[in-house]
């Protein structure tokens, strides 16, 4: 990384483009009932992938930037899952027939905050709505500290055949400042633990910009981790936003890291997992260079959606619970971010859709642009054009932001063919902004770009 470049650039506050545009755009004037006509209107053969929101957890993480609350009665967590289950009949009944799944991610929260048996019945529940594929790849998010055996085993009898675990960093001083005691051996024996019940794709969450947070601290985390051999790495900046994350006010700003220091736990921390084999993928990924995210990238077939980098080709993305995000092609919808009100929509059995975006020709060709550039460092923006009937020069005309990205050197442009300059990598949400025709209007809500 150029730290000129670092300097210039970093404190930015972007989207990360895991949709465009981006959630603070999205609006009541699509609501439930646009849901329901968009979802009685998907195509025959549309491939469709599930996301499943757990809005619990047991203890709060000062650091959180999640739709999360802290249920302490298992009644609470009870309930909720048959609501989920009754909103899988809904959706279902809704579009009118069994379609195929590709892929499903249980993501929170935690979701093993359920009961082994409640986790199964759902499960039940999805596969009698929707067409699972035996080929499907059913992920679900960890935290290490909770896990039971009982629930590992539910996991495996369910299908499920990649888990994320979150590790943030193994520093006790990190941890104490973040709310979140997590020790190596924990991490450890879930691990194993997995793999010995036949979940075998094991991802592991890393996280730099935390309070106390060194390079030396961030390289042991990363040296204890690779002990564990991971087949994917995540690793994000901490995002401080406590103006809309309260509990974040608990972490003294007075120790968070400068931007400068960000940017060498970021560079540390990428170079230490190239060095162990991986293959940097995006802006945050890491993977084995036989890993199906590794041979996506080295294809240009890799996607990015609300999860973040997928092999996932889906068309569709149905979302599930309360805040869920889901995309069809006609747009986006998210669900009540109130448990609740969330609740009391699917018993009365109506969708539980608040708000969304109905795409526009312009949205989808540069939806395209973006993706491209966040997945593959660079955009033929002849060829996508030409799929949108649209032209290249006027696309490039429209982004007055690229010539201060190529006059820096952060963006090499050959004819109509994009490339992000090698040393400038981490800045791929800087490019993909130029031709974020949406974005002033939310940066206050976004995180920092390094």
């Amino acid at each position: 990384m150029r730290a000129d470049l670092a300097a210039s650039y970093g404190d930015e506050r972007l989207p990360r483009y895991t949709s465009y545009p981006t959630a603070p755009h999205f609006s009541p004037a699509v609501g439930a009932e646009a849901y329901g006509q968009w979802l009685a209107g998907l195509p025959t053969n549309v491939s469709t992938s599930l996301y499943l929101h757990v809005p619990f957890c047991r203890k709060m993480c000062w650091y959180c930037g999640c739709h999360t609350q802290i249920a302490r009665r298992d009644d609470l967590i009870a309930a909720y899952q048959r609501t989920l289950c009754r909103e899988v009949e809904l959706v279902a009944d809704t579009i009118g027939r069994r379609i195929k799944v590709a892929h499903i991610h249980f993501g929170g929260g935690t979701p093993t905050i359920m009961a082994p048996e409640a986790f199964t019945e759902l499960m039940a529940a999805i596969r009698q709505a929707f067409f699972v594929l035996p080929s499907a790849e059913i992920a679900i998010e960890i935290d290490p500290r909770t896990l039971t055996p009982e629930m590992t085993d539910a996991l495996a009898l369910a299908g499920v055949n990649r888990a994320s675990l979150g590790v943030q960093s193994f520093d006790p001083r990190v941890q104490l400042a973040i709310n979140r005691v997590q020790s190596f051996e924990q991490t450890a024996a879930v691990t194993r633990n997995l793999r010995r019940a036949g979940i075998k794709g094991v991802n592991f969450d890393l996280i730099y910009g935390l309070p106390h947070q060194t390079i030396a601290s961030c390289l042991d985390t990363v040296r204890r981790s690779l002990e564990l051999e991971p087949d994917r790495f995540s690793v994000f900046g901490y995002a401080h936003v406590p103006n809309f994350k309260k509990h974040q006010r608990k972490i003294d700003e007075a120790v968070l890291p400068t931007g400068p220091a960000r940017h060498d736990q970021a560079c540390a921390i990428a170079n230490a997992l190239k060095e162990a084999g991986y293959v940097q993928i995006g802006l945050d990924h890491f993977a084995r260079p036989d890993d199906a995210m590794a041979l996506a990238f080295a294809s240009r077939t890799l996607r990015r959606n609300f999860q973040g980098y997928t092999t996932d080709v889906s068309d569709v993305l149905l979302g599930f619970g309360a805040s869920a995000i889901g995309h069809v092609p006609q747009g986006y919808v998210q669900n009540e971010v109130s448990i609740v009100s969330y609740a009391k929509a699917i018993e009365a059995g109506r969708l539980a859709t608040v708000k969304g975006y109905a795409l526009t020709g312009d949205d989808r060709l540069r939806a395209d642009i973006i993706e491209r550039i966040m997945c593959d460092y660079g955009a033929d923006l002849g060829a996508i054009c030409a799929r949108h009937g649209a032209r290249a020069d006027a696309m490039l005309q429209s982004a007055p932001r690229l010539k201060t990205l190529i006059s820096d050197g952060v963006v090499r442009l050959d004819g109509n063919r994009l490339a992000v300059t090698g040393d400038s990598r981490f800045l791929v949400r800087s490019v993909a902004a130029a031709f974020d025709a949406h974005l002033d209007a939310a940066k206050q809500l976004h995180s920092r770009a390094v």
